[in-house]
């Protein structure tokens, strides 16, 4: 089903209120809303919803009975929903048991009983393969016979059906077995040799991180798995995990790589430290849009976090550089952070500006992408207050005793002293 445009209709809204009225119109019955575009399919990898738990066992019995556990302790979680076995375990089925004494003093074998069923249940094609081949045209045509299904409805039409032995006397199935309801396990999975029992799960209403968090939980509520057993929390959450950690990781060594191009490039270790002190503020500034927007740590947002970062970083290093240079002349630490807001504040003002007055119809739209412009904006903002305010100050203190002299040891480098002069 494609909802229209123009009828403006909250999907998630929609999914909540049919979860509340389908179970009342159709008691029984479980339901389940799967993502229909092929985006959420792929983020899903392979899983049916969000949010999938695996349990892999060597023993069926043991792994359903710990599957069963863990069921119980996430549907304590409200924010899931749809919580459901992935596999038909307790399909209905009909239990047909062959008195097999009964059967040999009739004359009848197990196989027979079983061939006979087939062929009144699905055809005898499945048993005895006939084809025909018409003289004409050369062409073999299969001949298959089956009971036409309106007489094959209820239990007492399985015991109605003859069992042909091979000779005149035809007993008939309800005489040498008995045939009751009964319930099997509609669908076997299995990965790397090990039985695989699968819960699925949407989320309303709250961000994945939590529920993550919460489903760790409920399978630690679960107690301890049996021997050989894994449990793997799949769908978003794994994949989810992943990208924050790597985000995480590639953050931390870029600004190990920016620290050490500054310090190379300022020949100071202390300015370079003096514009990185803007990142903790821009983070800061980060989080606190992302907390009055309510709006959650995603990546998205972390996207958002790092390109705040990086305009704020170079805001920094020009404020820095041109306070340095005021110092190298003669004037002392205040004063030449005093001097680099001066001159620098209209670019750093109007960059931040712009940056941020392009972000805010991103930040407003009701959109994926609306966390990257909340955090471009908050960080910014504390970036751009504290480049202007705190940073002349930090600049101070650190290059209160630094020598005027370049540290430079090249001869061709005229601030050098070793330059020839």
């Amino acid at each position: 089903m494609a909802l229209r445009p123009e009828a403006h209709i909250d999907v998630p809204s929609l999914e909540e209120k049919l979860r509340q009225t389908l179970p009342q119109k159709f008691p029984g019955a479980t339901f389940s809303f799967e993502p229909g575009d092929l985006v959420s399919q792929i983020m899903n990898f392979g899983a049916p919803t969000p949010v999938e738990v695996a349990v892999m066992a060597p023993n069926l019995a043991a792994s359903r009975a710990f599957t069963d556990r863990v069921r119980s302790e996430m549907s304590r979680i409200a924010d899931l929903g749809d919580l459901q076995y992935e596999q038909p375990l307790d399909y209905p089925s009909v239990d047909v048991k062959v008195n097999r004494e009964l059967a040999g003093q009739l004359g009848v074998t197990t196989n027979q009983v079983a061939r006979s069923l087939s062929e009144a249940t699905y055809s005898s094609r499945f048993t005895t393969p006939n084809y025909w081949a018409d003289p004409n045209t050369g062409v073999a045509y299969q001949l298959q016979v089956q009971y036409p299904q309106p007489r094959i409805t209820s239990l007492q039409d399985v015991q109605n059906i003859p069992v042909m032995p091979g000779r005149s006397q035809h007993p008939l199935i309800g005489d040498l077995a008995t045939v009751d309801d009964g319930t099997i396990v509609g669908e076997y999975d299995r990965r790397n040799g090990f039985w695989m029992l699968a819960l699925s799960a949407n989320i309303a209403g709250q961000d994945l991180g939590k529920v993550s968090k919460e489903i760790d939980a409920a399978v630690r509520r679960a107690g301890t798995p049996p021997r050989g057993t894994t449990v793997q929390v799949r769908g978003q959450i794994a994949p989810m995990h992943d990208t924050f950690i790597n985000l995480a990781i590639g953050l931390g060594l870029a600004g190990l790589v920016i620290f050490l191009l500054l310090a190379a490039n300022y020949e100071s270790m202390g300015l370079a430290f003096v514009v990185l002190t803007t990142a903790p503020a821009t983070v800061c500034g980060v989080i606190l849009m992302l907390l009055a927007t309510h709006t959650t740590l995603n990546i998205e947002s972390y996207m958002g976090a790092i390109m705040a970062v990086g305009v704020g970083t170079a805001n920094a290093i020009l404020l820095v550089t041109f306070a340095d240079q005021h110092r190298r002349s003669g004037a002392s630490s205040l004063e030449s952070g005093i001097e680099g807001v001066k001159e620098r504040m209209r670019p750093i003002l109007m960059t931040s500006a712009a940056m941020i007055a392009g972000m805010i119809p991103m930040a407003l739209a009701a959109a994926a992408t609306a966390p990257l412009g909340r955090a471009v904006i908050g960080g910014l903002l504390a970036a751009t207050f504290v480049n202007l305010t705190v940073l002349p100050f930090i600049f101070s203190v650190v290059q209160q005793r630094a020598s005027t002299a370049s540290p430079s040891l090249d001869p061709d480098d005229p601030q050098s002293r070793y330059a020839e002069r």
